[in-house]
């Protein structure tokens, strides 16, 4: 049996006792520790009445004990530690103090290793109010029973978080941290706050899709980082300046266009998605930039500006598609090459290679018949396109939200469901792969980016690319920067860099660079895992010899 702190000098005569306090909360949605503070005073207060004193306080806020915690309680640990390394004077025995059982552990495991911990350190255990010595076989099993019950009860809990989570992703409503971009109003809902309400910052949100637009135009991840961090409205909420990798979730997050994911499904959410990207057109944007940031073949900058136009988008004519093309300085110093990365058997000065082909580029984008039917095959009736699917994808929702009522709903005159179990599985079976299906369609509506589309527009290709200097007749305009030139390079067209007859040969022989545009064969999106035999058709004219 436990005993009462008040009569422990007795149990344990001559003894002098020293605490250490642990608290420890789950749900701390505001993160102000208020509930842990108030365990510990209670604990000071109980230290303090039987004269212990207090050594040290161990504190966990928004952990969860139990089984299903996916942070490391740091404090718990810490605790453990402390009581195994840490020796007792002669004459004073430790007491471990906690406002109930359910704050040291909700998990079996939790409590054993708590336990033995005692045990190896010789401490006493302290909750509600009660103290239990664990060399003693009828308060390890009293513990041990209380350790079933908080674990029991954590599983009762998680049922009951998972009812209410499955209920508001039917709903539509928000869940898990506020993203950037948006605020919310809470209530109290059942003594627990709840988010009733998210609406769009009006000063993060044209942030969000402002760094979309720059994606989207050609610039760097690196830059877009730098746009973000030198912006003062654009801050972070936490104070932490902007890495590649805060980015990169930002932008992939589909919450910016009104969706809700649950259970690995995006479904449309209660709220509206950021001005901007209501559209087909915004819609369409934005996957754009998912798939250009997820794309497996994509090349990051690590701390490094790009300084080279094909290096690492050039393909090897002798190794194959698989095999990337990168830049070196000649054996003389005199200059730089464009070469095969891995086997160094195809060579060309970078000077040349990269004149011949922007030249090729622009005589391309020149031929508005040939770049026109190769990029916007039928972008004219994308809106429509996304219209009807969404329009689809709203009726199948409602459907299947009316009968999953329905079979919850009982007739009060026959005591049977309004629609039968197995009505509703035909149903679901029935309509969720044809949502599934215009979900699909939703997502793969891209369009052409705005970086293609200026190109495509231009009387003057070539004005576009390469700028012009301010002049008595006209004001400065400004080309395309080398990260945006290398993204249409990417886009529109595979250069590959083939041997030479033989060596020594300086000038560029006919088939020494041979380009594959868009729409015809011989193009790749991305380069090869795995080395195949490479095309030699569809080789594009450039409009210059370099």
């Amino acid at each position: 049996m436990p005993f009462a702190p008040e009569y422990l000098h007795m149990v344990f005569p001559g003894v002098t006792f020293h605490a250490w306090l642990y608290g420890r909360n789950s749900d701390d949605v505001m993160k102000t520790g208020d509930s842990v503070e108030d365990q510990l005073a209670t604990g000071r207060t109980l230290c303090d009445r039987h004269n212990w004193p207090i050594v040290r306080e161990f504190k966990d806020t928004g952990i969860s004990a139990s089984r299903h915690g996916r942070k490391t309680r740091d404090d718990f640990e810490d605790l453990l530690a402390t009581i195994t390394s840490t020796p007792p004077a002669p004459t004073v025995r430790r007491i471990v103090v906690a406002y109930e059982a359910s704050r040291y552990y909700r998990d079996l495991e939790a409590y054993v290793r708590l336990r033995n911990a005692c045990l190896a350190g010789n401490a006493l255990l302290c909750y509600n109010g009660q103290v239990y010595d664990l060399s003693r076989r009828d308060d390890r099993k009293a513990t041990a029973m209380h350790a079933v019950d908080a674990e029991d009860e954590a599983e009762g809990i998680r049922d009951r978080n998972l009812r209410t989570a499955t209920l508001q992703a039917e709903e539509g409503l928000p869940h898990g941290k506020l993203p950037y971009g948006y605020l919310r109003d809470y209530a109290v809902v059942g003594g627990r706050k709840r988010c009733v309400r998210q609406y769009e910052h009006p000063v993060q949100g044209p942030v969000v899709v402002k760094a979309l637009e720059l994606i989207d135009a050609g610039d760097s991840m690196l830059s877009v980082v730098r746009w973000l961090n030198s912006r003062p409205e654009a801050a972070r909420p936490n104070g932490k300046p902007w890495s590649g990798i805060a980015a990169r979730r930002v932008l992939l997050n589909r919450r910016y266009l009104g969706e809700r994911l649950h259970l690995g499904e995006y479904r449309k959410g209660s709220w509206d998605p950021l001005k901007g990207l209501e559209t087909p057109d915004g819609r369409a944007m934005f996957n754009r930039v998912t798939a250009k940031l997820t794309d497996p073949a994509r090349r990051t900058q690590r701390g490094t500006e790009v300084a080279h136009l094909l290096s690492f988008i050039g393909l090897c004519g002798a190794c194959g598609d698989h095999a990337l093309l990168t830049t070196y300085p000649h054996g003389s110093g005199s200059h730089i090459v464009l070469g095969c990365k891995d086997a160094r058997n195809v060579g060309i000065r970078e000077d040349v290679a990269d004149a011949y082909v922007e030249e090729a580029v622009l005589a391309w984008f020149s031929h508005k018949d040939v770049s026109r039917a190769a990029l916007v095959p039928d972008s004219s009736d994308m809106e429509r396109k996304t219209a009807t699917a969404q329009r689809l994808i709203n009726g199948y929702e409602e459907q299947l939200c009316e009968a999953r009522q329905l079979a919850k709903t009982f007739d009060m005159e026959t005591g049977r469901p309004k629609l039968t179990a197995a009505a509703l599985a035909d149903m679901e079976q029935a309509i969720g792969p044809l949502l599934d299906a215009e979900r699909k369609k939703l997502t793969d509506f891209t369009g052409v980016s705005p970086l293609l589309l200026r190109l495509l527009t231009a009387d003057d290709p070539d004005l576009v690319w390469n700028g012009r200097p301010e002049t008595d007749g006209g004001a400065e305009i400004l080309g395309l920067s080398l990260e945006q030139k290398r993204e249409v390079i990417r886009k529109v067209v595979t250069v590959r860099i083939n041997r030479a007859s033989r060596m020594g040969v300086r000038r560029l022989e006919p088939g020494r660079i041979t380009l594959s545009f868009v729409g015809t064969p011989g193009f790749r999106d991305r380069p090869l895992r795995a080395p195949v035999s490479v095309p030699v058709d569809g080789q594009a004219p450039a409009g210059g010899t370099g």
